[in-house]
């Protein structure tokens, strides 16, 4: 059969895919299934995810024009150049229609006594107050930066906000920057009788700005604020210490080229910027002028103050229940049973951290191997690695020094595991190390039994509260052998294994999706059953995307789950038809990766660290993994239906490549809140076995002694 692939029409451009599900993240701002403090959240997730795609994807496509590359990309055909003049238009209407938003969800806020006002806009008295808060708080700690034949243009942080003054006296015009200094915070709260008035730092210091000029004119102020390139290069080849490398490389990161100039035109929409574009060397799709405050990131301070004064206008609480199988039975004797199937946050992170601790305590635990890609600040996972090696247990810990902006946080863990005594090893040359694998060997009767957890997502209990991700704990010994092999491969000097269960990339993986691909199509030619289920991040890797349509124009029934970029196009006639394409976007970040073969009933499940992109592919060592017990695999599917029937949270892509809200014929469902009953149903099902457990023990000691 002839297949129909190399058309650009059938595909989208990786970076406006992104920006289509950054839309989609703006759009939970005015869905009104999620409360008034949630919409706005929305607001700030969406600013810090626009940060880092200009600090990356954009600076990296600046770059290739710099350096006069212009080899188009290789499904779209859109040359660097054409890329970042649609990335400019589309991020334009995407920031428009979140800063209406946010005036819409402020005003609503007002309703509950919570205003957002400058300071002249305050009563007197509170001018006054703020004038104080001023004096004492703010003014000692900022440096007015002058501009002259003295003194040229600042090097200013990324990321921060400053305010632009013109200013003047007797002897002409001046220009001058302050900065707002990291120590300060980004807003103050004024309270008058039930209302509580916010007022922002920098409007603060607008209000004020003469007392750091003494003797001229303010002629004009405004807000601006610099994002510069963060994509720079570790330079691994010939590096003594990579630790040390990665400590220059973080100092180097701050000094980035200026990739976006943001400016607050709220007081002043004839501002148009043009000396700091000229300063900055940019161009003028890299400015980006708004109606209202800089850097929305604020709302996640904001919103989390006014969540236990306003519990109505937040998600209600949900607790995270013990895994149903447990009901207090000891995770290293279910393991030895069978298979532990772990999905958060619907189920503890808590098991992992116990799991975690009892191997750092128990003295028939002779080693710990583990891999750290993102860890929270104040880790207990880190905690027990350090208590284990402190009892003696020989732990090794790959800490992925490479991990796009945790490098510092990273850095700190792997000192602080050394002097704990571990033996901490910082990835490979040239790859990332994502995967997520926990290797604890046990004297159990005699014998040592592996313990393998693997995961979809990283030992951060921070996280682990707010993503969805799945992992397994096992003794198979097929997983337990390959388990030993790939530490060993990590540690020391060897040929990658040849491994029994576990599938690793580098290539290995992108092989054996390709191979269960072919494999779905030759079986559905024989026997019409053809199915593939696949949820990820991200899916970007053509090689991949190229088989997918094959399966489809053989008539295999495709179902993708991609929460965020999706380089193809379902529903295109003859060429992706059998494809349906879902992004759910709700109040848990999808980040569990799933993919089923379904092989005329005989059905391969797998889970895995890595998407079904280029970079996991063949840039990072990813394990995928798979589901052997068939009670977990039904479980899987179950949750799986769930995701494809939920018409909430749902967007479906058309051949287009734009998004809409699922519409289906099933009662309203939304997969999470879905999960969320069940798991708390279970949990109040265990609470009540749990009672009548101790109940009984207490009848029969009464009987007992009777």
């Amino acid at each position: 059969m002839t297949y129909r692939l190399n058309n650009k029409e059938y595909y989208n451009n990786r970076e406006l895919s992104w920006l289509s599900f950054n839309y989609r993240v703006i759009e939970e701002a005015e869905d009104d299934t999620n409360p008034l403090l949630e919409k706005l959240k929305f607001l700030a997730i969406t600013s810090s995810n626009l940060d880092e795609f200009f600090m990356v994807r954009v600076a990296g496509l600046k770059d290739q024009v710099k350096m006069d590359y212009h080899e188009p990309d290789t499904k779209t055909q859109m040359t660097p150049g054409e890329q970042l003049k649609g990335i400019s238009d589309m991020n334009r209407r995407n920031c428009d229609a979140q800063y209406a938003i946010f005036h819409r969800l402020m005003k609503e806020l007002e309703g509950y006594d919570i205003i957002l006002k400058r300071p002249d806009e305050l009563p007197h008295h509170l001018q006054e107050e703020l004038g104080t808060i001023f004096r004492n708080e703010i003014f000692p700690s900022l440096t007015p930066l002058g501009m002259d034949a003295y003194r040229p243009f600042p090097k200013l942080m990324n990321k921060k906000i400053n305010i632009f003054v013109n200013l003047s006296n007797e002897l002409g015009d001046q220009t001058a920057i302050v900065q707002l200094p990291t120590v300060i915070r980004r807003f103050y709260e004024l309270k008058e009788g039930d209302r509580t008035y916010i007022v922002l730092t920098e409007d603060i210091i607008e209000q004020h700005i003469s007392e750091l000029f003494r003797g001229y004119r303010i002629e004009r102020t405004f807000p601006f604020r610099i994002t510069r390139n963060a994509d720079l290069t570790i330079h691994e080849e010939g590096a003594a210490d990579l630790l040390i490398e990665i400590e220059r490389f973080l100092k180097e990161r701050t000094k980035g080229a200026a990739v976006r100039l943001e400016i607050d035109t709220s007081k002043d929409d004839s501002i148009n910027g043009s000396f700091l574009k000229n300063e900055l060397n940019l161009e003028e799709q890299d400015v980006y002028r708004f109606n209202g405050p800089l850097d929305l990131t604020f709302l996640f301070d904001l919103t989390a103050r006014f969540k236990e004064r306003h519990p109505n206008l937040a998600y209600p609480p949900f607790v995270p229940q013990e895994p149903k199988f447990l009901r207090g039975e000891n995770i290293y004797k279910r393991a030895l049973k069978k298979d532990v199937f772990l999905h958060h946050p619907f189920e503890s992170f808590q098991t992992i951290v116990d799991f975690m601790r009892e191997a750092a305590e128990n003295p028939d635990v002779l080693a710990i191997k583990q891999t750290l890609y993102r860890v929270s600040s104040d880790s207990p996972v880190i905690a027990a690695l350090k208590h284990a090696a402190e009892n003696g247990k020989q732990v090794t810990v790959l800490v992925e020094l490479k991990a796009r902006f945790d490098e510092e946080n990273n850095v700190q863990w792997a000192k602080e595991l050394e002097d704990a005594g571990c033996h901490v090893i910082y990835g490979m040359n040239f790859l990332k190390t994502h995967s997520k694998i926990t290797l604890v060997v046990k004297r159990v009767k005699g014998r040592l039994i592996r313990y393998v957890h693997l995961g979809t997502g990283n030992y951060n209990d921070s996280t682990a509260r707010l993503y969805t991700d799945m992992g397994l704990i096992t003794t198979d010994e097929a997983i337990g052998n390959d388990a030993i092999n790939f530490f060993n491969y990590l540690s020391g000097y060897s040929l990658k294994p040849d491994y029994q269960s576990l599938h690793v990339a580098p290539f290995e993986i992108r092989d054996l999706f390709a191979d269960h691909i072919d494999k779905e199509i030759e079986l559905h030619r024989t026997y019409g059953k053809g199915y593939i289920f696949a949820k990820m991040n991200s899916l970007t890797d053509k090689k991949i995307i190229n088989k997918l349509l094959q399966a489809s124009q053989e008539g295999v029934k495709v179902d993708l789950v991609v929460r965020g970029i999706c380089c193809l196009k379902p529903g295109i006639e003859d060429v992706s038809e059998n494809i349906r394409v879902v992004s759910i976007v709700g109040r848990f970040l999808e980040h569990s990766r799933i993919y089923y073969f379904n092989h005329n009933g005989e059905g391969k499940m797998f889970l895995s660290s890595a998407d079904m992109m280029t970079r996991n592919m063949i840039k990072r060592v990813e394990i995928l993994f798979p589901v052997k017990d068939p009670a977990i695999i039904e479980e899987i599917k179950a949750i799986v239906r769930l995701y494809l029937m939920d018409n909430i949270k749902a967007r479906s892509q058309r051949a287009d490549g734009t998004y809409v809200y699922v519409e289906n014929e099933h009662p309203p469902i939304s997969a999470q809140v879905e999960l969320m009953r069940r798991s708390e149903r279970s949990g109040r099902e265990q609470i009540i076995q749990h009672e009548n457990q101790l109940l009984l023990k207490v009848k029969d000691r009464f009987r007992r002694r009777k």
